[in-house]
């Protein structure tokens, strides 16, 4: 295939990523629903427009990230307490060209890290507590609104099977900064659509799905992300800073009977730019207990997993590296 078009493939494919507006009327509340459901099932991601999270919220979590990684690396790793790291990714040698942090978004979790070791933006170390708490809260609100669109597309007699989950007080949702340093490279990278050659370079997280019940990501705009719904297939996502991203994660293909994907995914640091993405992890409280919904579960269709708590799942997570298989343990 010429180089030229291979790019229109990727282009095309790219173009054909499921594109949710939640700005329709109440009278097509139905038909949202059912493509978030489709989008689900066919990706286990999509792109949301009209999204409801003010624009003044974004440019300010945007701000106040960019100012601490610009901080030099001595300051940086004083943010223990904020779950600060470096290339490191978990405890099993999974490596990147990322630094982040990571942290519960618990209210009380954020005003006690920032008590024990402030970070300090613009000399007001309230400033980036109020501005994760404010961004927290919205993106929170954000998912909620699309598990309960999801549970309506399924037909699922509560509402709130999914959402209230991650309502719970006890929530264990985390909230995470990824920040990619540019990386120039020359590279070849042979896993991209058709596996074709592509000018990609280190990876700045490996391909991993998310553990949690939904991911909803926001980044500036920059390339990097790339989603693989079928296997040794890469699919790049073009970067909408305007727009958020969400992940189908691995607790909603569980409760979902396998219907929906929890899918693959990788970020490349190939750009002169700097990569900046925002993560809000979708989590139950650790002894909920993760089970498929009945109205998922068919005479023809019998449950594929075995209930399980998020804590013991979480342990499994943590005790494998990023790449490796995690539900087929739970599988009956």
């Amino acid at each position: 295939m010429m180089r030229s078009d291979h790019q229109k493939l990727k282009s095309a494919i790219d173009d054909s990523l499921p594109i949710i507006n939640l700005s329709s009327s109440p009278l097509e509340r139905s038909e949202v629903a059912r493509l978030i459901v489709k989008a689900c099932e066919e990706y286990g991601f999509f792109k949301v427009i009209n999204h409801g999270v003010p624009n003044h919220i974004i440019a300010k979590m945007e701000e106040v990230s960019f100012n601490f990684f610009n901080k030099p690396v001595t300051e940086k790793q004083q943010a223990t307490s904020f779950g600060y790291g470096c290339k490191n990714i978990g405890f099993n040698g999974d490596f990147g060209e990322v630094e982040y942090l990571l942290f519960p978004t618990k209210t009380l979790s954020i005003a006690q890290a920032q008590t024990s070791n402030p970070i300090s933006i613009d000399d007001d170390p309230t400033k980036f507590r109020s501005v994760v708490s404010s961004y927290i809260e919205a993106v929170r609100e954000l998912a909620c609104k699309i598990l309960d669109l999801i549970a309506e597309g399924l037909w699922v007699h509560d509402k709130s099977a999914f959402s209230k989950l991650i309502r719970d007080v006890e929530s264990d949702s985390l909230f995470r900064l990824n920040h990619y340093p540019p990386v120039l490279c020359s590279s070849k990278n042979k896993n991209s659509i058709n596996g074709s050659s592509s000018n990609s370079c280190k990876v700045g997280i490996g391909v991993h799905s998310d553990p949690q019940i939904l991911t909803i990501l926001r980044s500036n705009d920059v390339s990097g992300l790339e989603i693989s719904p079928n296997h040794g297939v890469w699919i790049p996502v073009s970067p909408d800073p305007t727009a958020f991203f969400v992940n189908v994660g691995d607790l909603l293909q569980v409760m979902t009977n396998g219907k929906f994907v929890s899918v693959k995914h990788r970020v490349l640091s190939n750009s002169a730019k700097s990569r900046m993405s925002v993560a809000y992890f979708g989590a139950p409280s650790l002894n909920a207990r993760v089970t498929t919904l009945p109205e998922m579960v068919t005479p023809t269709k019998p449950c594929l997993y075995r209930p399980f708590t998020w804590a013991e799942y979480k342990k499994t997570v943590y005790s494998l590296r990023l790449e490796d298989s995690r539900l087929e343990r739970y599988r009956k």
